[in-house]
């Protein structure tokens, strides 16, 4: 029969056997809860996009994130869209007006590749009619004239017409992402070209971020140089790192982004990032000069 100091004993170590069991579980979820803060850490800056992440990334161009954008949007979220890599070679620079657009990948809709004019550098009036109201932004080819040329070409070879906005954030980033006919976030136009008038979003804070402003319009990526045809429309002032060209400004229809906003997003990304509950179809793109 055991002794009383051998019972105390065994009673000591169980209790103390307890306690150590509960601080490795304690130390199990700390860690856990790390981990889950700098993903959504990395979620919140980096998508689609994109958007996303990226927030606005777009798979096989992106938000970020995205939404990213991932095509950028950005993620949000994802703008956003995690970002995932390219097939694609990454153009850094445009060396000159025959050089802007380099072809790259399969086309979702099979519309050729343009070729850079002057004809970019001016103002265009876009108008994208959705199912649920028009959207209507000035693009600024005075200062984005690769992304303008590009956006006005795809729109009068009719790439944009009947195609699903894929993605809403509406957690970190507040943007919503379109521009694929395939309605996953990995269509491209079957070409790519390089990022501008980024340094007109100023200068980055210390998380790396500048405010993209509600009503801007901006392209979607998966990294530096792989532009396509996704782009995201924000909803509300949104933090994003300056990696995704802004190129227009909504003028009208805002208030019909916000409503699309409202109704929310199925969060198959992440908590407050995917498809948005309320179908969004752009019905055509309409494109005036001026």
């Amino acid at each position: 029969m055991a002794s009383t100091k051998d019972r105390q004993r065994a009673m000591e170590r169980a209790r103390y056997e307890r306690v150590q069991a509960k601080m490795r579980q304690k130390q199990r979820e700390t860690k856990r809860k790390q981990r889950v803060a700098v993903v959504s850490s990395i979620a919140a800056i980096a998508v689609i996009g994109g958007v996303v992440a990226g927030v606005l990334a777009t798979t096989g161009s992106s938000p970020t994130k995205a939404a990213t954008a991932s095509s950028t949007s950005s993620s949000s979220a994802s703008a956003a869209a995690s970002a995932s890599g390219t097939p694609c070679p990454q153009v850094t620079s445009i060396a000159d007006e025959t050089k802007g657009f380099t072809k790259c990948g399969t086309a979702a809709k099979n519309v050729g590749v343009p070729t850079y004019s002057a004809a970019g550098a001016t103002t265009y009036t876009a108008t994208l009619t959705t199912n649920r109201g028009d959207i209507v932004f000035t693009a600024d080819g005075k200062d984005a004239p690769y992304t303008v040329e590009s956006f006005v070409y795809l729109a009068g070879k009719n790439y944009f017409d009947n195609t699903k906005c894929h993605r809403l954030t509406t957690s970190g980033i507040y943007v919503l992402q379109c521009g694929d006919p395939t309605g996953t976030g990995s269509g491209t136009p079957g070409y790519v070209f390089p990022e501008e008038n980024l340094t007109s979003l100023g200068t980055p804070n210390s998380s790396g971020t500048v405010t993209y402003k509600a009503g801007s319009v901006a392209m979607a990526n998966a990294g530096p140089g792989t532009n396509g045809s996704q782009f995201f429309l924000v909803y509300k002032d949104s933090p994003l790192p300056p990696s995704y060209t802004p190129f227009g400004t909504i003028t009208k229809g805002l208030d019909v982004l916000q409503a699309i906003a409202a109704k929310g997003s199925n969060n198959a990304n992440a908590q407050g990032d995917g498809a948005p509950n309320e179908s969004v179809q752009i019905e055509k793109v309409t494109i005036k000069q001026g």
